[in-house]
């Protein structure tokens, strides 16, 4: 089958999944992302594929992160950054322009600590001869 129709049918059944977790019906979800009841469904039966602007609507009406879906949907990479970059992702505290410029300084210090590490070659072993260390207790004055 088409990739399209693929990506298509796989953010319609992503788009369900979450509102089936969210135990929102079609009708909720069409009014809270001001899409029409028909469209919505044509885009959970892999129909019709939405654009950007309608999965950031979606994505507000089932409380989700708007990227999430642009992810899945093929518009978006996979974000990278573990645990930190997700949690900088997630902040509601935060603007996208705050959350970019985390999220460019996060990686830019991943990147030079990466740097740092493919360069430093391993420590030295030390060359202390076991001999010369005096295993005796110190004497009690």
């Amino acid at each position: 089958m088409d990739k399209v129709a693929d990506l298509g049918r796989d953010i319609g059944e992503y788009i369900r999944q979450q509102r089936n977790t969210a135990k929102i019906s079609l009708r909720q979800l069409s009014k809270l992302a001001g899409v029409s009841n028909p469209y919505l469904s044509q885009i959970e039966r892999g129909l019709r594929k939405p654009s950007a602007e309608i999965l950031q609507q979606i994505a507000k009406g089932l409380r989700i992160s708007a990227e999430a879906l642009y992810v899945q949907a093929g518009i978006l990479d996979l974000p990278t950054g573990g645990a930190v970059a997700d949690a900088i992702r997630a902040d509601d505290e935060l603007n996208e322009r705050q959350k970019q410029v985390l999220l460019d300084v996060y990686e830019s210090f991943r990147k030079e600590n990466a740097a740092l590490r493919s360069t430093t070659t391993a420590a030295p072993q030390s060359t202390v001869d076991k001999s010369d260390v005096d295993h005796k207790r110190p004497t009690e004055e």
